[in-house]
């Protein structure tokens, strides 16, 4: 049976064809393909949505600190960087980012480990807070993310830890557990630091928003 819907490479020997794609300096058919090829794999894929939960506060103060010295719970840093599917920078960026205390509990009154990070033209992100703890209606630690930024479209999403005891060791076969991660990727590795004064964790964890 003859295939009716033309492969991606007919489409851009096509358009080579035609003189809709060109060169800006000579170069045979088949090398400006690869370019092309080239250009198309570094897109990205936008990060991977997750439930809102019913713990988000608005009016979050912009700061990096979410840990004060005597907080109890395991000293956790999270970076990341904010790009689009292109691999830009997304200028104006809002990042939401809230979670339980060590023992489970989310702060209904105040503002603890909760923020809204102001990215105005930088790429990376970081903030210093604890490993949150776990609870019934959802056992897997995670931290929330909600991230607006102009001419992109709002991404919900969560980090879970590679580590958490509710994925056994093996995040791979475990990540759906229960309905709880959407996806693998948003399950992170653990990297963990060894300080005179404590050792903390780190996890990285990029955010890759669709233009609207």
């Amino acid at each position: 049976m003859k295939r009716l819907t033309p492969s991606r490479r007919e489409i851009l020997e096509s358009c080579i064809g035609r003189g809709l794609l060109l060169a800006a300096v000579p170069m045979s058919s088949s090398s400006l393909f690869a370019l092309w090829q080239q250009g198309e794999m570094k897109a990205q894929k936008p990060t991977s949505t997750d439930v809102l939960g019913p713990f988000f506060k608005k009016g979050a103060p912009n700061q990096s600190a979410l840990r004060v010295t005597g907080d109890p719970g395991f000293p956790l840093r999270v970076t990341g960087k904010v790009l689009n599917t292109r691999g830009e920078k997304v200028p104006g960026a809002r990042i939401d980012i809230w979670h339980a205390d060590h023992k489970g509990l989310y702060d209904l009154e105040g503002f603890r480990y909760r923020s809204k990070l102001i990215i105005e033209s930088a790429v990376d992100y970081s903030v210093d807070t604890i490993m949150p703890g776990h609870y019934d209606d959802r056992p897997a630690q995670h931290i929330h993310y909600m991230i607006t930024a102009p001419g992109h479209r709002t991404l919900i999403t969560q980090a879970y830890f590679a580590t958490d005891p509710f994925f056994e060791g093996d995040p791979d076969k475990n990540f759906k557990k229960r309905g709880i991660a959407s996806s693998r990727e948003l399950v992170r590795p653990v990297t963990l630091y060894e300080q005179p004064e404590a050792p903390h964790a780190s996890i990285t964890f990029d955010i890759i928003l669709e233009k609207a």
